[in-house]
């Protein structure tokens, strides 16, 4: 699961070191466009419905984040 969100992540912006961020919305480094085509992949790709409560910068700021997120929205759907 790790390493396809991390494959997801790469493909969106390759620029970005994922596995070492940890201020991707705080400090700027996605956009809201970003978070657009991330939720789209993350719903489609993991089976889940991120919505609009989920939208917290907490959840998007590290790789580590989104996939805690991942993991709570997959056990409780």
């Amino acid at each position: 699961m790790e390493e396809k969100l991390m494959e997801i992540l790469n493909d969106l912006r390759p620029d970005v070191e994922f596995e070492k961020e940890t201020e991707l919305i705080d400090g700027g480094i996605l956009d809201s466009f970003d978070i657009v085509s991330l939720v789209s992949e993350l719903n489609s790709e993991f089976d889940i419905e991120i919505n609009v409560l989920d939208l917290e910068p907490k959840n998007f700021n590290s790789a580590k984040a989104m996939l805690e997120l991942i993991v709570k929205l997959q056990e409780e759907g």
